[in-house]
């Protein structure tokens, strides 16, 4: 008796597997492939192989359930014919694919992220599909998503030279000569576009730069300066978001202006306030704001972090100042300070080309970062992230293996492998295992 209580003690002490649950089935064709999701509640096991004569693919999940409406699953515009299930005697799922055309099968899982639980993905490729040139599609879609656009402002022009440094060095020029090269950088980024708020030696108002910025629809607007001290020694970069105080009376100048209501969100967005009642408008108003202002001071974390490899810092966080320039209360906005035009080694390393390259690649590098995190929906970066993401593959490391060679063999760089895994370094361990984002 005593032995039967403690075996069943035993097995009560050990928790008992639950089968793993399909529990949709998502069928998806585009011009590269045909992707087959399923959604599945925990990590599963799967083989899968083909069939000839007729032509099939059978993909068989251990130890499962099956919880999917399969009634809701169109096979339109795919090479599948008809897609059935059956239960075997293992408790194993056994899916049959019955193909039209000959197909080249890839498998592999996806971990749980953001709204998505845990997934097997197969896809399907064509012969066709299988030379066209998966890169002449990236560039197609590239060119039909909008680019993220950043509004480059280089400070005063025309009349107005800005502060004056050693030698005569005129702020307008610097900060111009920095706007330039930010822009050309862009250019050659895959996804975004600059904008020139002012493109040669002349002065336009303040409110008028953010106004042009917003007619272009630009998602970051950033403000380039030189500062100056009434003495010669403080130095080093610093980065501005408007300060609360600022932001709040800019949304009372806002409410109070009839023009403005009839063109509010201009940035990115489309929402209108000239038709809102008051209370409605203000709190409208108020949720751009506090949402810009966030934007604001995050994009300016990233730019600060680019710059410190960059350049001497005069402060390592976001100052927060009511510049007229950054008050657009739907466009997140930045000022940067590249440097104490008044201070003698800052005047010497703004003057020079290569600092300024330096300048601008740093504050691209701070931007392009923030954006790759946040793409605006419906932007070619969002839908680059959530492709990446869909394709993301582990690896595990085995005798012989070199990162180098990993990432050869899934042609990507070495250092996405890196980034991805927040590798320091090349080395690589066997029995790691790896994450491996799409080509």
């Amino acid at each position: 008796m005593t032995g039967t209580l403690l075996y069943v003690a035993l097995l009560c002490d050990f928790p008992i597997a639950q089968a793993g649950v399909v529990e949709g089935v998502r069928v998806r064709p585009s011009p590269e492939r045909t992707r087959i999701v399923f959604d599945v509640s925990q990590p599963i096991e799967h083989k899968i192989f083909s069939l000839k004569n007729p032509s099939r693919l059978v993909i068989d999940i251990s130890d499962a359930q099956m919880q999917a409406d399969m009634d809701q699953v169109s096979l339109k515009r795919t090479p599948i014919a008809g897609l059935r299930y059956a239960r075997r005697e293992n408790n194993d799922l056994r899916f049959v694919l019955d193909l039209n055309a000959e197909v080249i099968p890839r498998s592999f899982v996806l971990k749980p992220i953001l709204q998505y639980g845990d997934r097997l993905v197969v896809d399907l490729y064509t012969e066709e599909q299988q030379y066209k040139p998966i890169v002449q599609q990236t560039d197609l879609l590239s060119r039909q998503m909008r680019d993220v656009i950043i509004a480059i402002d280089a400070g005063h022009g025309g009349d107005d030279p800005g502060a004056i440094g050693f030698g005569k060095l005129y702020e307008k020029h610097v900060v111009l000569s920095i706007a330039n090269r930010m822009n050309a950088l862009l250019e050659k980024e895959t996804g975004f576009k600059g904008y020139m708020v002012r493109s040669g030696d002349y002065y336009i108002e303040h409110r008028k730069r953010t106004q042009l910025a917003r007619e272009k629809k630009s998602d970051i607007f950033i403000s380039i300066h030189a500062d100056a001290f009434e003495s010669a020694q403080p130095r080093g970069a610093s980065v501005y978001a408007v300060s609360e105080k600022g932001a709040t009376s800019e949304t009372a100048r806002w409410l109070s202006e009839s023009e403005n209501r009839a063109d509010l969100i201009g940035g990115a967005g489309t929402l209108s306030l000239d038709d809102k009642d008051d209370l409605l408008a203000e709190v409208l108003l108020d949720l751009s704001v506090t949402q810009s202002l966030s934007t604001s001071l995050e994009v300016g974390s990233s730019v600060i972090r680019s710059l410190k490899s960059s350049t001497k810092m005069h402060t390592d966080k976001v100052e927060q100042a009511a510049f007229a320039v950054l008050k657009s209360p739907d466009m997140p906005s930045i000022l940067v300070e590249t440097g104490f035009i008044s201070n003698p080694k800052d005047a010497a390393a703004l003057k020079s080309s290569a600092h300024q390259q330096k300048l601008a690649r740093a504050i691209v590098a701070g931007v392009k970062n923030y954006m790759l995190l946040n793409p605006p929906e419906g932007s070619y970066l969002a839908w680059k992230k959530d492709q990446d993401q869909e394709q993301l593959l582990t690896y595990v490391i085995e005798r012989g293996d070199t990162l180098t060679g990993i990432a050869d063999r899934y042609k990507v760089s070495a250092e996405t492998i890196k980034r991805v895994n927040g590798l320091r370094n090349d080395q690589i361990l066997i029995g790691q295992i790896l994450k491996i984002p799409g080509s």
